[in-house]
């Protein structure tokens, strides 16, 4: 891998808790159960996914954009447009 951060471990053990809790609310659907726990589960997982994915971007920022510019390593051009293609998934 030649993309990997710190918070690359912690990331996948979120999503990972996340996929079995979506799991199981796929399996609470085939049982039945009522949509009021289905909707609050869903939300639990949204929520899941919606920090680990700030948590990606906030890292990225900082390390890679960030400390690319202070070593140097980018233009505040090109650091300037990285940060745009990033402001979509915020």
């Amino acid at each position: 891998m030649d993309h990997v951060h710190a918070s690359h471990p912690e990331i996948i053990k979120r999503l990972r808790r996340a996929h079995g809790h979506l799991a199981g609310v796929i399996a609470m659907i085939e049982e039945g159960r009522p949509c009021v726990d289905l909707a609050q589960q869903l939300q639990a997982v949204e929520s899941a996914i919606a920090n680990a994915k700030r948590t990606l971007i906030e890292d990225h920022m900082e390390h890679c954009i960030g400390d690319g510019v202070a070593d140097g390593g980018k233009s505040a051009k090109a650091a300037l447009a990285e940060f745009k293609a990033l402001a979509k998934y915020l």
